[in-house]
């Protein structure tokens, strides 16, 4: 946060990162958990295992299916990878925070990379409303860097000095002795305050506690409850005493501060002395089977959760999993290992797309399908995360999409995978490159080798001969286009050496729905408009299609398409509306655009009206709206700056920027959409906006679903889908962060607005809606009442008990215009904002980029193209008679 803002000492209890589930209300909407767990059909599930690659040697990483025996359910995806303890050069260590740090949270990646390991997943639950440090015991080459907390049902990992894991739930008990051979007792090293259990006391207060440098936030804790004395100790020896205040000497490497509330700091200012030396000792017992254990006995331990496995079987939960979001649809995160103890697992679901996670109950069924002896949740939701570093690459990259994309959060804590194997021999090569392509996309590859450790070297001398089987299209250079769908198999030579590497090639029949993302849907000439195209598969997966990969076709004006972008040259005379048709391997989308006018709503350079700032829950949310200059990017220039701060509040939060003291900004006629620049703050929360339409009614207008980027960005919003009945009011930007997994996103954060725009259309596109009557076997019709011929008579398909009619006359009829493709035997239905494309003898159709399956399909009789009647009638927004008895057919 860049300005001072008010601060509170109420205490809370910090927030687990592990997805919370409420059914909460806000505005007017309801968000439900959703589940794999029908009401009366028992699903029964497979895992069946996809594919296997090298970490390095004793890793490995392996991908399984989880197929439903009920096909309407997705099939959800594990990763796993698989450590063998045998394996003299196999390590893992936990990983922390930024240079060690417990309290800067920093992505898998990152960790991972700065450590030097191979492979890594995201580790312990922590507090999302304090400094972020994991809530559970974490040991890094054996040094305690953070003790237990008192919660009941918390179970940790752990790889003991001689490589035996455990899982266990633990205790932490120590003292700190003062020079005269005084001791107190000591709750905990590095804790955020917490409220301990079964007795929901405050962890700091009356209590006493050591924080090493690797505690880096700037309070120890903040929201404690207590007034700190403390002690900074370097060396063994005591240099500096503050009662009642937190010491502001930095701690170094040979130091730890001892930081006391009421007995604890009576002790420190009746004990401790400058000058005197003082030390403290601990342990951690096993809750389990009372044995007590030096910490320096353990290589690592990283916190978890709930208990899942225990001797090869699912048990009933150890902890309340309603905190991580345990009966819903989830991603997640585990680890555990074998009954022989020699192999650990780490284990990570996906949930990204259509691919929705699975609940800790189906996490179960996995791990005793891998045959893991015992195991133990970790972290789950927007904090799974898996990295893998791919045979012969120097370095780790995700092993699949996060819940955010390629967006990684920032964690406490994760398990690291490490390799100490020495350099080797050259064992093989590897082709380097991406697996799923599109049609038309250039996509290079490279040469990488590795040794007898599965280890990366350097390839150079090598010289690659490179082949592509199934003809699917060119390859020169090391650069491959592949010009049809299918799947092929690439091959590298160097020596004799040889890899091969599976590719595929996305194809029309694998898609589901195609989707355009306009920056303006305004037709206006000389324009530029951006037009990602996304595409989702049969299978959940989401992928963005590379611009040369997409074909356009323009209806209603001219224009060019370039990298993504859309350059509208010339629109038609008298053209209400155009549209930009995107195809990937035939299968056709719309973005619907109409011409009108574009006016600035505010740009806040001249403001003469008050903002002013609410939150809810009133009392504890604090923040504050301005129009200010300053703002990062936007230096010169005025904003809108809101600034939120949800930490000490509950339920669903909001942080509100009321426009002219809550009177708003008026927005006169009826604006198709809105455009505005957003400074994101990456907190994943939600944006949204106030309009107060003419008749009174409040809509509340989706800006961005979750704020997932940072630095500024353009943002569109339809403002026609809220059918606003003007003129209209924009009374209030806001922040929401729901209650349903409030753990996923930051309790702070800071947003600016700048360059409020309208867009016009010209009007609404109009669309005629004629009463046709027609006669089965008869070319006489009536449209409105008034006599007109049929290029062909209706007929009834025999076997379908379908009613056929010509196309063209309905469809010039009602207005719509139509398109056919002789080659692909596809016809195009463009009508207000509605496009429909059907094809002869395939039964399936498409509607505005989704495809939906038919049961008649589209034929060709003397070269005129016939459809079922009701389907694109229905389709198009009309209704269908039929009177079986005197065979006539009636669309209005």
């Amino acid at each position: 946060m860049r300005k001072n803002r008010q601060k509170t000492s109420k205490f809370i209890l910090p927030v687990l990162a592990g997805a919370l589930v409420f059914t909460s209300p806000f505005s007017t909407a309801v968000f439900y958990p959703t589940s794999h767990v029908a009401a009366a059909v028992t699903v029964t599930y497979q895992l069946v295992k996809k594919d296997e690659t090298i970490v390095t040697s004793g890793a490995r990483n392996v991908t399984y299916a989880w197929v439903p025996s009920d096909s309407a359910k997705p099939t959800e995806v594990l990763h796993v990878l698989e450590i063998d303890l045998n394996n003299p050069y196999i390590q893992l260590n936990a990983l922390s925070g930024r240079g060690g740090s417990v309290t800067s949270g920093q992505s898998v990646t990152e960790m991972v990379k700065e450590t030097g390991g191979v492979a890594g997943v995201n580790g312990d639950v922590f507090g999302t409303g304090n400094e972020g440090a994991p809530m559970g015991a974490q040991i890094n080459s054996g040094e305690l860097v953070v003790s237990t907390s008192q919660l009941k049902g918390m179970y940790a990992f752990a790889v003991t000095k001689d490589r035996n894991p455990m899982i266990d739930e633990f205790s932490f008990s120590g003292s700190v002795t003062a020079a005269d051979g005084n001791k107190f007792t000591l709750s905990g090293i590095n804790k955020s305050a917490y409220r301990t259990e079964p007795n929901s006391g405050f962890s700091h207060v009356d209590a006493l506690y050591v924080y090493t440098n690797a505690w880096t936030a700037p309070e120890r804790p903040a929201k404690s409850d207590t007034t700190p004395t403390e002690a900074l100790v370097v060396n063994g020896v005591v240099t500096e005493i503050s009662v009642g205040t937190q010491i502001q000497t930095a701690i170094p490497d040979n130091g730890y501060i001892v930081r006391g509330h009421r007995s604890a700091a009576d002790f420190i200012t009746g004990h401790l002395k400058v000058g005197d030396t003082v030390n403290y000792n601990y342990e951690l017992k096993s809750l389990t089977t009372g044995k007590s254990y030096d910490p320096s006995t353990f290589q690592m331990m990283v916190g978890g959760h709930t208990l899942l496995l225990n001797n090869g079987a699912a048990i009933p939960f150890t902890r309340d999993v309603n905190g991580v979001s345990g009966y819903a649809d989830r991603a997640r995160t585990a680890v555990g290992y074998s009954k022989d103890g020699r192999k650990v697992y780490l284990l990570t679901v996906e949930e990204n797309g259509a691919r929705e996670g699975v609940s800790l109950k189906e996490l179960q069924q996995m791990m005793v399908k891998l045959g893991i002896w015992k195991g133990v949740n970790l972290d789950g939701g927007g904090s799974t995360t898996m990295v893998t570093r791919p045979l012969g690459e120097f370095q780790v990259e995700l092993a699949h999409p996060t819940s955010y994309g390629t967006t990684q959060r920032q964690v406490s804590n994760g398990i690291g995978v490490y390799t100490d194997a020495p350099a080797g021999s050259l064992k093989g090569i590897v082709a380097s490159g991406a697996k799923t392509l599109f049609i038309g996309q250039q996509t290079s590859y490279s040469l990488k080798a590795y040794d007898t450790y599965y280890n990366p070297i350097d390839p150079n001398g090598l010289k690659p001969i490179w082949s592509v089987n199934n003809s699917l299209g060119s390859f020169s250079n090391g650069v491959f286009q592949p010009a049809r769908a299918g799947e092929a198999t690439l091959t590298v030579k160097a020596g004799t050496a040889k890899d091969t590497l599976p590719l595929e090639v996305i194809g029309e029949k694998q898609v589901k729905r195609l989707i355009i993302d306009p920056s303006t849907t305004a037709l206006q000439a000389g324009s530029t408009i951006s037009v990602p195209v996304k595409v989702e598969l049969m299978d959940g997966r989401q992928l963005s299609v590379p611009a040369a990969s997409v074909k356009w076709e323009f209806v209603g004006f001219t224009g060019r398409a370039s990298g993504g972008s859309l350059t509208i040259d010339s629109v038609g005379a008298n053209a209400s509306v155009g549209y930009a048709i995107a195809r990937y391997d035939g299968f056709g989308t719309v973005a619907v655009l109409t011409p009108g006018a574009a006016a600035s709503l505010e740009n806040f350079e001249n403001t003469t009206y008050n903002v002013s700032f609410s939150g809810l829950p009133a009392a504890e949310t604090v923040g504050s709206a301005a129009i200010t200059t300053g703002i990062p990017g936007r230096e010169n220039s005025k904003v809108l700056d809101l600034m939120y701060d949800f930490t000490s509040g509950s339920g669903n939060r909001f942080a509100y920027a009321h426009l002219n003291d809550g009177d708003g900004l008026t927005l006169e006629g009826n604006p198709s959409s809105m455009t505005l620049d957003v400074l994101g703050d990456n907190s994943a929360n939600y944006l949204r906006a106030e309009i107060i339409d003419g008749n009174g009614k409040t809509h509340w207008v989706d800006i961005a679903r979750q704020i997932n980027w940072s630095g500024w960005k353009n943002i569109r919003v339809d403002l026609a889908a809220q059918g606003l009945k003007g003129p209209s009011k924009l009374t209030r930007l806001y922040v929401l962060n729901l209650e349903q997994d409030q753990d996923e996103r930051a309790l702070q954060g800071e947003v600016a607005f700048d360059n409020l725009t309208l867009q016009y259309p010209a009007g609404v596109i109009d669309t005629v809606n004629p009463t046709i009557v027609m006669t089965v076997g008869k070319t006489q019709a009536t449209v409105d009442g008034q006599s007109a011929k049929l290029p062909a008579a209706p007929f009834v398909q025999p076997g379908t008990n379908s009613n056929y009619l010509p196309l063209r006359f309905v469809a010039d009829t009602l207005g719509a215009e139509v398109k056919w493709d002789n080659k692909a035997k596809r016809v195009t239905v463009l009508r207000g904002k509605t496009m429909l494309e059907l094809w002869v003898g395939k039964k399936d159709m498409t509607l505005n980029g989704v495809r939906q399956p038919v049961a008649v399909t589209p034929i060709v009789k003397n070269n005129s193209v016939f459809v079922p009647v009701r389907l694109i009638s229905e389709q198009l927004g009309q209704k269908v008679e039929w009177n079986g008895a005197a065979k006539t057919i009636t669309i209005h």
